[in-house]
């Protein structure tokens, strides 16, 4: 190592993001003159609501190297095919968005072209039932996709997990500890920064101890220790996008049958999730404060759980944004102290995991190139923007009119980009992937045709078809489908036979 090298990497604040970068790090840097320390208090805790994910978690779990069964062992983890949504729409309505594909792309173009158009010729099938995880998910059924039945939708099966984000951040210390990060127990009363360029310099404990680093990374949660109270980032707040800014959680007993699935129930000021466990129920209901009370969101969520409660409930204070500069000096913000972009869709984990990656990808030496950082931010706020956009559709897209909070949902305007996707999709069902984003054509379809947002016509080569050869191929495809059904065992049956 030369004298400009990163010989300390500090960072603050442990959970889900803390040690998800301490695991991720001590892989990635493995040397031994690069020293991690993590620093956390067992009197703050964490925030620990993310407990559902999406399948982008599967590449992080193998780049540590992590035998997935002793994972869902250790974390109490059940699996996930895709979220349903109920009375988003309108009351009484439901669809899922499921992980995998519809049917299979032909002629160039995507299924759900080929699907509206047979719709349009008036004969055919729901699109529900030409997806294979969304009639798992009904079915209550699992199994992981097999990867030599190419051509079968058995190949093409996604999934993600819900578990204990608690039992998670454990499982990630654990492997941390195992490959050399030191955790120091205390809490940061004050951060020194060098007068020369403001960069941090040293953390001073509670206990008195003075901590030396290079490159800190903030997981300290949304109070952003590092980046807000002593750097003064700034925050750009999307409220008026998303306008929920509490939760109140609660844990339940075990559901009696485990859905492979995560459920989100639009209610008259927000949506209430249920997460099933192996050995609990995840529960909580997210609402705005400026058209519900505290006590009365309570009330509503004890009202709508489905198994007996295990624990005293939890109130969560937030803001829907991000930082203006998710990295600002040699401080970088991981997880909460970055920002926070409700649950809805389960991204909190995901939005861990790739700025991680991007990290590592831009990893510094002590001379902090500028267009370095710059382009980390860039590429993280059109991440959000993506992610934010994806989630404001499903409260723009709504025809709710039974509350205060849907009226304005429904008649809030909303950022350009999204106004164009809308636009676009309406006219001719056509969904871009921009700058590989998250949410590919599936997701958004998902959401377009769940709630209820139709396009005037569909792409003109799924007219090139006869209609004889376009209904054999999706009749095909259907039955197929149903087949592969068959064969699944249930959820639970999967998860009883895991070594």
């Amino acid at each position: 190592m030369n004298n400009n090298d990163i010989k300390n990497v500090v960072i603050v604040g442990g959970g889900t993001a803390g040690w998800m970068a301490a695991a991720a790090l001590s892989k990635l840097l493995y040397t031994k003159d690069i020293n991690i320390r993590l620093i956390e208090s067992e009197a703050i805790g964490t925030v620990g609501v993310g407990e559902a994910t999406i399948p982008h978690i599967l590449y992080f779990n193998r780049l540590l190297g992590i035998n997935e069964n002793e994972f869902i062992k250790k974390t109490n983890a059940t699996f996930k095919l895709g979220i349903e949504f109920v009375n988003w729409g309108k009351v009484g309505e439901r669809y899922i968005h499921p992980f995998g594909p519809y049917g299979m792309d032909m002629e160039g173009i995507h299924f759900h072209h080929m699907w509206l158009r047979q719709q349009g010729l008036g004969n055919v099938k729901p699109i529900d039932e030409f997806n294979l995880q969304i009639q798992a998910a009904k079915a209550g059924k699992f199994r992981r996709a097999q990867q030599d039945l190419q051509g079968s939708p058995l190949s093409t099966i996604a999934y993600a997990f819900q578990f204990d984000a608690a039992l998670y951040a454990k499982f990630m210390r654990k492997i941390s500890e195992e490959r050399g990060v030191t955790r120091t127990e205390g809490k940061v009363v004050k951060a020194t920064q060098k007068p020369e360029n403001g960069h941090i310099d040293t953390l001073l404990l509670e206990s008195g101890e003075v901590i030396k680093g290079d490159l800190f990374i903030d997981c300290s949660g949304f109070r952003g220790l590092l980046i807000e109270e002593t750097l003064q980032t700034g925050y750009e707040d999307w409220s008026h996008y998303l306008p929920c800014d509490r939760a109140v959680t609660r844990l339940t007993e075990r559901m009696e049958t485990l859905p492979p699935y995560t459920r989100a129930t639009a209610k008259s000021a927000g949506w209430q999730w249920r997460i099933p466990l192996q050995l609990r129920t995840g529960n909580g209901y997210v609402y705005s404060s400026q058209y519900l009370s505290d006590d009365a969101a309570l009330e509503s969520l004890n009202n709508d759980l489905e198994t007996k409660p295990i624990s005293d409930p939890r109130l969560l204070y937030f803001k829907t944004g991000i930082r203006k500069q998710t990295w600002n000096k040699n401080v970088v913000s991981i997880g909460l102290a970055a920002g926070f972009l409700e649950p809805l869709e389960s991204t909190s984990i995901h939005l861990i995991q790739t700025a991680i990656a991007r990290l590592m990808t831009n990893f510094p030496d002590k001379l902090f190139n500028q267009p370095d950082i710059d382009y980390y931010n860039e590429r993280t706020r059109i991440e959000y923007e993506q992610v934010r956009d994806f989630l404001i559709l499903h409260y723009k897209a709504s025809t709710r009119n039974d509350s205060p909070f849907w009226d304005y949902c429904r008649n809030m305007t909303i950022p350009k980009s999204l106004e164009t996707r809308i636009a676009i999709y309406k006219e001719n069902a056509r969904l871009y992937r921009q700058d590989q984003e998250l949410f590919n054509h599936v997701s958004w379809f998902a959401v377009f045709n769940g709630q209820g947002i139709y396009p005037k016509r569909h792409h003109p080569v799924a007219n090139l078809l006869s209609e004889t050869e376009l209904e054999r191929r999706l009749n095909e495809i259907h039955t197929v489908t149903q087949k592969c059904l068959e064969v699944m065992p249930s959820h639970e049956q999967f998860l009883a036979k895991l070594p």
